[in-house]
């Protein structure tokens, strides 16, 4: 179920009717500093904004709903023709509890797994990780992401965003060691008590285990003719702006959710990476090359980065990442 977070990202009055550019926005807390500027601050109602899920946002791009999208990264490989805005992303380090693996038992005895159809890059993540970190090969197949639905006809769930945040929130308080590094709690705990006890997975840890580098999990994308110098000004801009206001997204996005505020805080502060920066990008190159091994993206291709005021367009090469350091 999508999350009903609304007033830190989308309580904005709207104008009449003019040629704006379209933006295809994530409704999740962590999109929230990204988009502050454009709903809360001074390019306020330059841009026209849409809020939906991330396999939406990938397919508003792709079909031309949209000029620009924060789409999974998975999909730049998979859409033609697009550029990414430089120095931008969601990204995690670490650890980023909002995409978690819940399973009935360890995952190396899951046989099936649901996917959150709301996601794409986390897809792609879960199966790189049964693929090479887990050593199974279970059947996966879609599923909205109702997480007590999704149980009762699988082993295990890929469960993403504001509601995975909910649940790991929920779980650290009462969760010991599993002997392959997840979190351990009871279904009750969490309120699921039809379930006697579940296995956290926070796919980013597990892919950080596997490579010991970040996740690139979404990247903003235009065609290269929208991605102008001043676009990817107004982009850096709008996440200056969230960054300085995260205290006030935070109280709004507690208000909203019924979460601690310190724990949001602490989320996106520290779970949550906005930057491109080398590492992050080293990460993403991986990601990119383990995907096209197990045939997730049709081949690899370079990265291409829209110019800045201060610095030209580029192509980043991944053929050094062709290659994945073994696991």
């Amino acid at each position: 179920m999508r999350t009903k977070f609304a007033s830190a990202i989308i309580t904005f009055p709207r104008e009449p009717f003019v040629s704006k550019l379209r933006i295809s926005v994530v409704q999740y807390l962590n999109t929230a500093p990204l988009v502050r500027g454009f709903t809360h601050g001074p390019l306020q109602g330059k841009y026209d904004l849409t809020f939906t899920v991330p396999s939406q946002c990938a397919e508003e791009l792709r079909m031309g709903a949209a000029d620009v999208a924060i789409i999974p990264a998975i999909e730049y490989l998979r859409i033609p023709n697009l550029v990414i805005l430089p120095d931008l992303s969601i990204a995690s380090k670490e650890r980023v509890r909002s995409l978690l693996i819940v399973s009935k038992s360890p995952i190396r005895e899951a046989r099936s797994i649901a996917l959150d159809s709301s996601s794409r890059s986390t897809q792609a993540l879960t199966k790189i990780l049964c693929d090479v970190r887990w050593l199974i090969a279970p059947e996966f197949y879609e599923a909205v992401p109702d997480l007590a639905a999704m149980l009762a006809n699988s082993d295990a769930a890929l469960f993403i965003g504001d509601p995975a945040l909910r649940l790991a929130i929920a779980a650290e308080e009462h969760v010991t060691p599993g002997r392959d590094g997840e979190l351990v709690c009871t279904g009750a705990q969490v309120g699921l008590p039809q379930i006697p006890k579940l296995h956290l997975y926070d796919v980013v840890h597990e892919w950080w285990q596997l490579t010991e580098r970040p996740a690139v999990l979404a990247v903003w994308a235009a065609r290269p003719e929208i991605a102008t110098p001043e676009l990817a000004a107004d982009f850096s801009a709008s996440l200056a702006f969230g960054l300085a206001h995260l205290p006030e997204i935070c109280a709004e996005a507690s208000r909203e959710l019924k979460l601690p505020e310190k724990e949001l805080s602490l989320y996106l502060r520290t779970n949550i990476d906005y930057s491109l920066d080398q590492e992050n990008l080293k990460g993403l190159a991986e990601y990119f090359a383990r995907a096209a091994r197990l045939g997730l993206i049709p081949q690899l291709a370079p990265i291409s980065i829209a110019a800045t005021k201060s610095s030209p367009a580029r192509s980043i090469s991944l053929e050094s990442a062709s290659h994945p350091a073994s696991a």
